[in-house]
């Protein structure tokens, strides 16, 4: 009998494969920022914000930068730009490194609403990093750090698990 929850869910990477794109994007925000004293990592709420936080433990042990870490808050599903909440508003911005990091880059809208806040202040670099970038692009986002490159037809789903370590992975559905 053919399992069709196996069907729809085929794991693309395991959590050992996405532990190491992590890691690689760690060391390639470092050779890319090594001059900086510190950097900001912007994750975006939900699965970009749990691949935020293990770019943040990545960096932090294999470099000597100062990582700070903001959520970014707003609502996706709406189709006009919604107020953008960061979850620290203590951590200033403006002429920093910031890298916007999100789980998956599918259109770019999710990524272009959530540049909105670095373009009101004057910004050292703004980066985009993503675990797959699925190459659906309707918006001129691009990423600067790919951890993998997947080709999708518009009705596939890629999922990408971080915050439940016993499901770790990406999923293609």
């Amino acid at each position: 009998m053919i399992d069709t929850n196996e069907i729809t869910h085929r794991q693309i990477l395991t959590s050992l494969q996405t532990q190491q794109k992590i890691r690689r994007i760690a060391f390639e925000i470092y050779e890319q920022n090594f001059e900086e004293s510190s950097i900001i990592l912007a994750g975006i709420a939900g699965e970009g914000y749990e691949f935020a936080k293990k770019l943040n433990q990545e960096l932090r042990s294999i470099s000597p930068l100062e990582v700070k870490l903001i959520e970014l808050k707003f609502d996706k599903s709406l189709n006009q730009q919604s107020e953008i909440h960061f979850d620290d508003q203590s951590v200033p911005v403006e002429n920093q490194v910031v890298v916007v990091v999100d789980d998956v880059l599918n259109t770019g809208r999710t990524l272009a609403f959530a540049l909105e806040p670095f373009l009101k202040v004057q910004m050292k670099k703004v980066q985009v990093a993503v675990i797959v970038d699925r190459e659906h692009h309707k918006f001129p986002i691009s990423a600067d750090y790919v951890g993998y490159s997947l080709s999708t037809t518009i009705s596939e789903r890629v999922e990408v698990i971080l915050s439940r370590p016993s499901e770790e992975g990406v999923y293609l559905k």
